[in-house]
């Protein structure tokens, strides 16, 4: 018998792939939708466009009206340093219908009668001979919800007011729609009319960090997509890794995560090129998501950059790394600082926050062993590590490895590995017992990404011809399941462990399988892995039970025992990789064993998936089970089935 104290299962944000979310815990298609940010707008404020290609800076953007120009410029009077482009809406002289743009959301904006959708924006208005402004004859500015037909299902208007040189004017509104569109090919649409028509010369408004939010997660400001963080809570996470994961690295030293662009107002945020092609808004910061563990009642491990980047630059020497280790000491210190000694910390309370938040965990660097890393890691870890202990010696500082003989042994050496892995359904079954070999010498191993990934070993990141997966597989989900019942046997020294990716979005996905959430506007598919995830999550225990151990060496099936101790309740998790259906009996030492159980079962053909299309053709049923202190139990071929009784 073994306590589980310190086994958890969480989230981890590896990188933003595609949707701006997923690989690290960001890969899809915008790191601020994605990873479950709420903002509704895609491409809202021009950040890292190329304002002389109308193709990316105006992705997502489109002009209302037959005689609407709109462009992008890099604006003479910025809105801030942060942001400094716009959109600008050129009206024709004589104009008396409305002009203006449309923004198409990411593949969709979710409409939904009788909820409230805060908008803003921020306009101004160049100098020229604006005689109706001067006159009062000012046009209206509208800001809308508008349905694929056309009609507009909520709206608020307000005068379009001439504005000072170089000064900006913020319009915030609620709309409120009537009814629920059919699709959730909406818009969000801002127009300009000018009622009597009369400009002669035409004009110029400019346009700045524009933005919709549907109702959020807990109602923060700024804050999650509701949907989305409700789906995250059903896996009862207990940790959340952050920033990453790719997501911290950036692919030079000029593009990794800076924790001070991604707090503050949103006009000082400048955002920057993401990791997988497309720009990170940062509208989602460091405090945002802090806020977020908090209302998940996750724990935050937080990762801090090492002088490592993805393209393979690498920073070193002890003098050329002093500012990045400043930079990561000021980074802990607004999590945990005193506001009345620390500079971060007393940023942190100008924002509201004045008690330091919680944390144990710092991850230093992000996969040190890809690509050049290696080269420069054990030099880099000791610089990092011997600053960042001596400043904050309450804390535990994790490196990053792969593996059992795949990390260098630095020194000083780690308090706890990162490890991750990425492979096929039968690598994982075979490595059950990965864990089982490894040196109990005080170090601790946080299994911070995994997933299946193909069913080709010598092509993992391959095309789907040479084994790819498109989307999480039955067989690879039950191969996750039989390799997390080693995380339950040695959870002495795993103490934590993060599928990934976790968010992506099914209309943009630099990675397969997508992730383990996927979603769309207004829609939330959840992939077999995510019921695995969840079975394991939701009936973890916190006593390890020892049992006959599965074959260790070509083995199919694959157990593991733990009991929760304040009710007695007993979770046997049981994968089985193989095609048939294994029949096992289970002997409990336990005088008295309720009749009767339960059986939650996932189960599948070994290729099958859940897709858009086929949201739900693999979901875990439940059945009762006959039990006792002697049981037979038939596992069904490819399937995972977690089996609850109740012992005294």
């Amino acid at each position: 018998m073994g306590f589980l104290p310190s086994l958890v299962l969480g989230l981890t944000i590896t990188a933003s792939r595609v949707f701006a979310a997923t690989k690290t815990v960001s890969v899809s298609a915008s790191a601020s939708h994605a990873i479950p940010t709420s903002l509704l707008l895609q491409n809202r404020a021009f950040q890292q466009v190329d304002t002389a290609n109308a193709t990316t800076a105006l992705v997502a953007w489109s002009p209302v009206g037959k005689k609407a120009s709109i462009s992008v410029i890099k604006d003479p009077s910025p809105l801030s340093s942060a942001l400094p482009n716009s959109l600008v809406l050129s009206v024709p002289p004589l104009e008396i219908d409305e002009v203006g743009f449309a923004n198409e959301g990411y593949w969709g904006i979710n409409v939904e009668a009788n909820k409230s959708y805060t908008a803003s924006l921020y306009y101004h208005i160049p100098p020229s001979p604006f005689a109706l402004f001067t006159l009062g004859k000012t046009p209206t500015l509208t800001l809308a919800l508008q349905a694929a037909d056309g009609t507009r299902v909520a709206s608020f208007s307000t005068p379009l007011k001439a504005t000072k040189d170089g000064e900006w004017t913020k319009v915030s509104a609620v709309l409120t729609p009537r009814h629920t569109p059919a699709s959730t090919k909406n818009l969000f649409v801002v127009t300009v009319k000018d009622r009597l028509g009369l400009e002669l010369l035409g004009y110029e408004v400019h346009f700045a960090l524009m933005s919709l939010f549907p109702p959020t997660f807990k109602g923060r400001e700024n804050g999650m997509r509701a949907d989305i963080a409700e789906t995250l809570a059903e896996l009862n996470p207990t940790f959340f890794r952050f920033p990453g994961g790719n997501n911290l690295e950036g692919q030079t030293v000029d593009t990794r995560w800076r924790w001070r662009d991604t707090v503050g107002p949103l006009t000082e945020r400048p955002g920057r090129m993401g990791d997988w092609g497309y720009p990170n808004t940062d509208g989602l910061g460091l405090l945002e998501y802090l806020y977020w563990c908090e209302d998940m009642e996750m724990e935050l491990y937080m990762a801090v950059w090492d002088g490592y980047s993805l393209g393979g630059e690498s920073v070193t020497g002890d003098d050329t790394l002093a500012p990045y280790i400043a930079e990561a000491i000021e980074q802990i210190l607004f999590v945990i600082g005193d506001p009345s000694k620390d500079e971060p910390a007393a940023l942190r309370a100008s924002l509201g926050r004045l008690e330091p938040f919680k944390l144990r965990y710092v991850e230093i660097g992000n996969e040190d062993f890809v690509g050049k890393g290696p080269d420069t890691a054990a030099s880099r870890w000791q610089t990092f590590a011997a600053n960042l202990s001596a400043t904050f010696p309450q804390l535990s500082f994790m490196a990053t490895g792969r593996g059992e003989g795949h990390y260098p042994l630095y020194t000083p050496t780690p308090q706890a590995y990162d490890l991750h892995v990425y492979a096929t359904p039968e690598w994982f079954a075979e490595n059950s017992f990965y864990y089982d070999a490894f040196e109990r010498n005080g170090t601790k191993y946080f299994e911070g990404e995994y997933a299946v990934t193909s069913t080709n070993m010598s092509d993992l990141y391959g095309l789907p011809e040479n084994g790819r997966l498109l989307w999480p597989t039955v067989a690879g989900s039950v191969g996750e399941a039989a390799f997390m019942t080693g995380f339950e046997r040695n959870a002495d020294i795993v103490f934590s462990a993060a599928y990934a990716p976790l968010l992506g979005h099914v209309n943009g996905s630099q990675w397969t399988p997508i992730s383990l959430v996927t979603s769309a506007a207004g829609k939330i598919y959840k992939s077999t892995s995510f019921y695995v995830q969840k079975f394991f999550a939701n009936n973890k225990g916190d006593i390890y039970l020892p049992s006959t151990l599965p074959d260790s060496s070509n083995g199919t099936l694959f157990w593991s025992v733990t009991q929760w101790n304040s009710t007695g309740q007993l979770n046997i998790k049981i994968a089985n990789t193989a095609s048939e259906p294994a029949d096992m009996t289970f002997v409990l030492p336990f005088e008295n064993v309720a009749a009767n159980g339960t059986a939650q079962v996932l189960t599948g053909a070994a290729s099958e998936f859940n897709t858009p299309e086929q949201p739900d053709l693999v979901v875990p049923s439940t059945v009762a089970v006959k039990t006792g202190t002697t049981f037979n139990y038939t596992a069904p071929g490819f399937s995972v089935t977690v089996i609850t009784v109740d012992v005294q």
